[in-house]
């Protein structure tokens, strides 16, 4: 995956194998100037990979000769893609399957039927905030120490087994120490302004960020103070 530059379209992957829904994704996103490329199964979506520098990806949930899901977990094991933007595409809409989602590694969801303009905002929004975390960065913070190149976030020098959005939402916090962000900043800052994800998602991930913390004993770290948000405390106590 590149970065993308004000002079340059950024590539978007489009995996869905309904024809109507990859042709009207096509239209909208190549009238905003994007550089599309599409594929209807995930083995023809690792051809393009193969060959081409994808910026984001819309996945769907059901693809023949793989799901979507599982299409997801393989690229965030991927060190080329551990990075790389994904929105999917369902039409799920149950809290567990969304949860589901996000656990597998994508950024962010889009429920079907959904308007071409919304999603349009939720990639402009996706494309800033992976713009804003291109940067090598090596932040340390009491015991826990962060490595962006490589996507590691480490608890006294053992590595802490993070999800996708979680290690974003740390970059963030220890960029921020002892700061309290309400729900709204943290969905502002980590996951991008115009984003469409409820509130309620920011806790879910900030429980999954403390049950990671915790085998290390640094879970009192992350602290929540009551009808404010969220903060990152720089020492366990």
């Amino acid at each position: 995956m590149r970065s993308t530059t004000t002079d340059m379209p950024a590539d978007i992957l489009i995996i869905e194998d309904e024809k109507s829904i990859r042709d009207m994704l096509t239209l909208a996103l190549e009238k905003q100037d994007y550089k599309v490329h599409s594929a209807e199964t995930v083995a023809k979506a690792r051809e393009i990979m193969a060959s081409e520098s994808i910026h984001l990806a819309l996945v769907d949930w059901m693809l023949p000769g793989g799901s979507g899901l599982e299409f997801v977990r393989s690229l965030r094991k991927n060190p080329l893609y551990r990075n790389l933007p994904v929105i999917m595409l369902t039409a799920r809409t149950e809290e567990h399957d969304i949860t589901a989602g996000l656990d597998a590694g994508a950024d962010d969801y889009i429920t079907k039927p959904f308007s071409p303009r919304e999603l349009q905002s939720r990639i402009k929004a996706l494309l800033r905030r992976s713009s804003d975390f291109q940067a090598d960065t090596k932040l340390t913070l009491g015991p826990l120490e962060l490595d962006s190149a490589a996507h590691r976030l480490s608890a006294s020098g053992f590595e802490v087994p993070l999800g996708h959005t979680e290690f974003k939402l740390m970059s963030f916090l220890m960029q921020n120490p002892d700061k309290v962000f309400s729900r709204s900043q943290l969905l502002d800052h980590v996951w991008g302004t115009g984003t469409f994800i409820e509130e309620r998602t920011v806790d879910v991930h900030i429980l999954r960020l403390r049950k990671s913390l915790k085998p290390f004993g640094a879970e009192s770290m992350l602290d929540t103070v009551r009808g404010a948000g969220y903060r990152l405390v720089p020492s366990v106590s």
